[in-house]
């Protein structure tokens, strides 16, 4: 029986690979590790909180004693690292929080892992998930690739690029077995709405302002956070150790006219009239080293593994807009309080 440890299992993308592996893998035990910062929130996992292969532990992954216990006490025979300090915004005003937890805390998984698996690296995984910014910025052609050399132009980016080369170094040093996957812009259920899309969901629904960087020209792709949960599970079980492999979704939007299919889905759904809401559209002061363009090339995913995308963005998008307007106590919650003070700071 495997012991997979998920971290930051309670935070968007987590709890969405969590919720899978403890469903399809009856045999795993799925140990999930968070520390429950303001975008953790163990509601996400309610539905399986019970099953009998799923554990949830709360500790910070910058502790390394503690991450040492953990290896130890469980068993972990595999990591799947999601745990991270994620928004851009909030790394140009602490970038030392990023570097600690995306870094840092990285490097004390890592170690903790060398330790426990030094004298038998089989069947052991340690898989580092990325993200495309890491890469950064296109014009208007191409696209990322596996190939593609680093360029981080902001706090964030530039602590994962400094985690991805330090699973790497392990791997080329100590032989630890890990893959990593850089993957683009993730939507769906269970997103801290600091991020575009419930931000602007839940402000369409309250008639606030919809606070647009620049001219909203900046082009990103959209990858639905199930296809990405799946794709997850495909690398762990079936990528190959010391690789790296590119998630994205084909589906590139300009920021604007993705501002307009959310208020086009959100206004229907509410019943509004057609384009009711753009006028909340407010544009602001462009982000400090705000990227173009992103787009991921996922053919080596789809060629060696046979992933691909489920959805179309428009049927992705509806499903979204919907979970949300049939959990606005989930979004009540997850507002209040410290959140409030950080959205005037940062949007008003």
């Amino acid at each position: 029986m495997k012991n997979i440890l998920i971290t930051g299992g309670a935070g968007f993308i987590g709890s969405h690979v969590v919720r899978l592996f403890v469903n399809n893998y009856p045999d795993y035990n799925i140990i999930n590790l968070d520390s429950l910062t303001y975008a953790g929130n163990l509601e996400n996992l309610k539905d399986i909180k019970d099953k009998s292969n799923y554990t949830f532990v709360k500790a910070d992954i910058c502790d390394y004693e503690e991450m040492e216990r953990l290896f130890m006490g469980f068993d972990i025979d595999g990591v799947i690292h999601l745990a991270a300090e994620s928004h851009v915004d909030r790394s140009i005003k602490d970038p030392f929080s990023f570097a600690k937890t995306n870094v840092m805390g990285t490097l004390s998984l890592l170690q903790a892992a060398k330790n426990k698996w030094r004298d038998n690296y089989n069947d052991k995984m340690f898989y580092h998930v990325s993200t495309d910014e890491v890469y950064g910025s296109l014009g208007d052609e191409g696209f990322f690739t596996e190939e593609t050399s680093y360029d981080p132009h902001s706090p964030y980016s530039a602590s994962k690029a400094s985690s991805d080369h330090f699973v790497r170094a392990f791997h080329d040093t100590y032989g630890l077995p890990m893959v990593i996957s850089n993957c683009s812009n993730n939507y769906g259920s269970y997103q801290f709405p600091e991020k575009l899309i419930p931000l602007f969901i839940n402000n369409i629904c309250h008639n606030k302002p919809l606070p647009v960087y620049g001219k909203g020209e900046n082009i990103r792709d959209w990858l639905f956070v199930n296809d990405h949960a799946r794709a997850i599970d495909v690398i762990f079980h079936k990528g190959k150790l010391g690789d790296t492999y590119n998630i994205g979704g084909f589906n590139e939007w300009k920021n604007i006219d993705l501002i307009k299919v959310i208020i086009k889905t959100v206004d229907s759904l509410l019943g509004r009239k057609k384009g009711e809401s753009e006028k909340l559209i407010t544009y602001v002061t462009d982000r400090a080293g705000h990227d173009f363009r992103y787009a991921i090339d996922s053919t080596k995913l789809k060629n060696e593994l046979g992933w691909e995308p489920s959805l179309q963005f428009e049927e992705g998008i509806e499903k979204t807009v919907k979970w949300y307007l049939e959990n606005q106590p989930w979004i009540d919650n997850v507002t209040s309080g410290d959140y409030q003070k950080y959205y005037k700071e940062m949007y008003s």
